[in-house]
């Protein structure tokens, strides 16, 4: 990857970027702009066959709105970090792990990455009609690993997601939102990332679950990349990562030691 350059943020009084050159950059988020467009009906009134003759004859045309969720954020994450991203509902927190993931284009300026990142999330791509032992053969192959790797994983794998007696044979579909979680994360966490994208995925597992959540977030940051955490649940931010970036309508409030950007945070909304 190319050496890294001072970067500023559009933002009302932004904070500078701080590059610590002697640590090897993985994540190089430069500025970045992410907008949505949303298309509205316009606020006409009347039944769906009158809103289609007026769409017809040319008349209350939808109208599009832009939703700026990402506004002007730069930072640089190194190799071994563990980035929590909190906030408020709407702060732009998932926006920001989906632009990093390559899945939503910027409007202004540019993610960098070394390597290619991967997003778990609460939604995370399982055939809901396939078994779970379906789904870990079929995970581990979109993720790259060999038919033999997958194997050699594949016991690691339903230890580590620690479900129901028997319930790895049955559909997805009769898994509970904490089984569907953990099995997610077990299958994210069977390979070395460059750079992993954890949305939420880990807010549904119980206390033992959250624990050995950290202790494999922490070999991966040993052994990978960079680790990205969005959750709600602060303590668990704070006992997972080593540094926490606070999204504020979009934009970078604080970014820094997890005790001191939580606390603010947290005086900040009243908590």
């Amino acid at each position: 990857m190319a050496k890294v350059k001072e970067m500023t943020r559009v933002t009302e009084s932004p904070p500078p970027v701080v590059i610590d050159y002697t640590r090897e950059p993985i994540v190089v988020v430069d500025n970045l702009h992410v907008i949505y467009r949303v298309y509205g009906g316009g606020g006409g009134k009347g039944t769906a066959a009158t809103a289609l003759m007026r769409i017809l004859r040319r008349q209350n045309r939808p109208q599009m709105k832009e939703v700026h969720a990402v506004r002007g954020v730069s930072f640089v994450a190194y190799r071994g970090d563990a980035i929590g991203v909190i906030g408020t509902n709407g702060s732009g927190k998932s926006t920001l792990l989906k632009a990093i993931a390559g899945l939503l284009p910027p409007a202004r300026g540019a993610v960098y990455t070394q390597g290619r990142p991967s997003l778990l999330g609460v939604n995370a791509a399982l055939m809901r009609d396939l078994s779970g032992e379906r789904n870990i053969i079929l995970g581990c192959l979109a993720m790259g690993l060999s038919p033999e790797e997958t194997r050699a994983k594949y016991d690691e794998i339903v230890k580590f997601a620690d479900l129901k007696p028997g319930f790895i044979h049955y559909p997805m579909s009769a898994y509970s939102s904490g089984m569907g979680a953990r099995l997610r994360f077990a299958i994210a966490a069977a390979r070395t990332h460059d750079v992993l994208l954890i949305d939420e995925a880990l807010a549904t597992g119980d206390a033992k679950f959250r624990k050995r959540s950290k202790a494999k977030i922490n070999e991966l940051r040993r052994d990978a990349g960079a680790v990205f955490l969005v959750a709600h649940n602060l303590d668990q931010v704070e006992e997972t990562c080593n540094r926490v970036i606070w999204l504020d309508e979009g934009k970078i409030r604080m970014d820094g030691d997890p005790k001191e950007v939580i606390a603010a945070y947290n005086e900040a909304i009243g908590k």
